[in-house]
Order: structure tokens, then sequence, then C-alpha cells
């Protein structure tokens, strides 16, 4: 059974203008219903006195009329009013009570308070435009043939057009009303979601309503805090890793114009001078503030990955390109480069194996991704894997790195309202695919 909320509309805004809508409409309903009530008693008794001032002044003219008289005088009644008379013994079918209602028991109460208990008021026929009222004369009883009309209230249709456009009003007003109490909260929203994936939105603009304002001031004092630390946070890793190079430097220097003859520990200690710097690149890496780059709208992901391999490539280390015809995307070149780069890397330092760059279209999105023959991630270990300083038992024990790596690829492809995932590859190995959303139409 499906809950009655899974009915409603998804965004505030129009469940806000539904709501109000229900209301209106019930609004115009019971309006609606209390005027036919409050009218229903007097429009019965104007019918019923009509019914009355007819009956009583065509029963005084068949009185008065001479007999070579009444003949064209019901001629003309019939003409001029719409009216027949006839005595019953003329009127063989068999007659049908009026419907049973509120307004046709109001008007035969009436009718017989007037003209006797024993007055009726019946239909010739289903679907027949007039109603019969019976009289006597003497002894003799006739009926009157009345336009039913007269009597049935008819459809105001120009009541029910202004019903409707007054309707169509109200919630027009509504939509005016809902939109701009939900105008800021989308703006909110919106604000939230690039705030959480990296970017950095304007301050919201604090007027309107009260709870609108104290919402958006606490945003942008929440916002502020959060730049600020991150900015904090930034010129710490940057200076400490500032600070760890410049030693560095000078120790790699004095072990290369060392005289020590034993040149594999030498060349080993450059490597690990190497390793050092290379983690202190990381460090810098997730230091930085990708947000503040430049976006190129029609950006070429096929050229920035041509571009990288090609470094790779004049090295001559194993790694290789295949690429899909792609439509230009809103790239972040320097972060997208990184963003391979580290990938690239992680690939080879933990694989040993040549490494493939592919990318391609799929399900509506641009995917990148970079796989290896190496052993792989067991399944419950990737998510794990994306957050900062994290390695496998494996690379601890062999490969260097600060655990930097995949989390820098995590924040460069949210950055672009992308997500990153480590899966099997076919035949073995990893794959780290990277899936960015094609810009809307």
């Amino acid at each position: 059974m499906i809950a009655p909320a899974a009915l409603l509309p998804r965004s505030l805004l129009w469940r806000t203008f539904l709501l109000i809508t229900l209301l209106l409409l019930v609004s115009l309903i019971a309006w609606i219903t209390v005027v036919d009530l409050s009218e229903r008693e007097p429009r019965a008794q104007a019918a019923a006195r009509w019914i009355v001032s007819i009956v009583n002044l065509t029963r005084a003219a068949l009185i008065t009329a001479a007999p070579d008289k009444r003949i064209p005088l019901l001629r003309d009644l019939s003409q001029r009013e719409g009216i027949r008379v006839y005595s019953s013994s003329d009127h063989e079918e068999p007659l049908l009570d009026l419907p049973d209602s509120a307004r046709n028991r109001i008007i035969l109460r009436e009718v017989q308070d007037d003209l006797g208990d024993d007055t009726q008021l019946k239909l010739e026929q289903e679907g027949v435009s007039s109603f019969l009222v019976s009289f006597r004369i003497d002894d003799e009883q006739y009926w009157l043939a009345l336009p039913r009309g007269r009597i049935e209230r008819p459809i105001r249709w120009e009541w029910i057009g202004w019903s409707a456009l007054a309707a169509w009003l109200a919630m027009l007003g509504a939509w005016y009303i809902v939109s701009r109490i939900n105008s800021p909260l989308r703006a909110l929203t919106d604000a939230a979601a690039a705030l959480a994936g990296g970017e950095r939105p304007q301050p919201m603009a604090e007027t309107g309503a009260t709870e609108l304002r104290t919402l958006a001031g606490a945003f942008n004092r929440m916002t502020a805090a959060l730049q600020q630390a991150e900015t904090e946070r930034a010129l710490l890793l940057a200076g400490v890793s500032h600070d760890l190079r410049t030693p560095l430097s000078r120790l790699r220097l004095a072990v290369e114009m060392s005289i020590d003859h034993d040149s594999a520990m030498k060349a080993g200690m450059v490597q690990d001078i190497e390793d050092m710097d290379a983690i202190i690149d990381q460090f810098l890496d997730f230091a930085r503030d990708q947000s503040g780059e430049g976006i190129e709208p029609g950006g070429d992901l096929n050229a920035i990955v041509r571009s990288v391999v090609a470094r790779y490539e004049r090295r001559q280390q194993p790694v290789s390109a295949r690429l899909s015809e792609l439509p230009p995307i809103p790239l972040r070149p320097a972060a997208i480069q990184r963003l391979l780069v580290n990938l690239i890397e992680n690939a080879l330092r933990h694989s040993g194996t040549a490494v493939e760059v592919e990318t391609r279209l799929e399900d509506g999105n641009v995917v990148v991704a970079v796989g290896d023959r190496g052993p792989g991630i067991a399944a419950g270990e990737a998510q794990r894997m994306l957050q900062p300083f994290t390695r496998m038992e494996a690379s601890r024990s062999g490969a260097t790195g600060s655990g930097l790596g995949l989390a820098i690829v995590q924040r460069i492809a949210a950055l672009h309202r992308g997500r990153v995932e480590l899966l099997p590859r076919p035949g073995g190995g990893l794959e780290a695919r990277v899936t960015l959303p094609l810009p809307p139409g």
C-alpha cells in the first residue's frame, strides 16, 4: 500500500502550493454549499407562490369565461405562457411523482398550504420539460401543465464562470506567495549543495522574514567559519611542507656530493629523499584550494589525458591511453591533471604492471578510468581507501606514500560534481573509475 506522503510532490514549493490549492478548493466548495443552502428555501417559496398565482388565475379565468371562450383562452395561455389545461379524464397516461428533494418538498408544502391538501404535483413522464399541478372546479379535477424550468433552479453558468475565475486568480496568488517564500530557501539549498561540492558560494542575502534572515545569517557565518578553517589548514600544511623541503634539498645535495663509495646505499638514500619530496608534493596538493582554479566551460578531457600520458611515455613508463570521442564538458584543467597523475602514480606504485587510461561515455556521463593488473583491493576496503591518510597493509610494507593520493582524487571529482569508484577489473587488477556528469541540455 502506498503511503499518502509518497503521493505528494518532492519539492517544498509544489507541496505547499498543492496544499494551499486544496484548501482554496475546499473553501470554494464550502462557500457554494452555504450559498445554495441559504437560498434554497426562499427560492422554493418564490416558485410555490408563482404556481399558486398561476393556478388561481387559470381557475378564475376558466370559471368566469363564457363556455365558447374557454377553448380560445386555453390556446392563448398555451401560446403565451406555455401553459396547458386539461381535465383528468383527458389524461390517460400514468403520472410520476416529483423527485424527492428538499426543494421539491418545500414547494409541495407551500402549494398545499394555499390550494389545499388534495393538491398534487406530478410529472407527465421522465424527461418531459413540464410538470402538472392539480386543481378542482366544482367536482371535476383538472391538471395545469407548467414549464418545468420555472420551478427547478437552472444552472447558473455565469456564477460557475466567476467562481472558476476567482479560484484561478486565488491559485495564481498562492503560487506567487509560495514562490516568494520558497525562493530564498531554494537559494540556500543551492548554496549548501555548492558548499558540499567544495565550491565557495556567495554570501546569502539576509533579507525577508525574521526566520529567513536568521537562517541566512547562520549559513553565512558557518560558511565563513569553514572557509577560515580551510584556509588555516592549507596554510599549516603548506608551511610545514615548505619548511621540510629546504632541509631535504640540502640533504640530497650532501648525499650526492659525498665521497662514499657505496653507490647502492647512496642511491637508496636519494630514493628515500625523492619519496619524501613526493609526499610533500601530495601534502601541497591536498592543501591546495582547488575551487579557486578557473573553469574551462568547453574542456577537452581527452586532450588532458593525452598530455599526461605523453609525459609518462617520454620517461619510458608503461602507461597507455584508449580514448573514445567525448563532448566538451566544464573542467578545471590543472585539477584534472592532478587527478590523473595521482591515479597513474598509485597504479604504477602499487601494481608494478602496465597502466591503461581509458575515456568513454556511459549512461549519459563522461568516464575516465585508470586500470592496472595488480593485486587489486578487497571489496570492503574500496570506500575506506578514499579517506585521507589511508593505506593498505601491503603498501605499508612495500610501496611508500602518504595515503593522500585517492583523497585528492576524491576531492577533485567532488569539485566537478562527480564520483570515484574503485572496482575490480575484468581479467584481474583494479580500475579506478571517475564519473563526471555532462552539463544539462
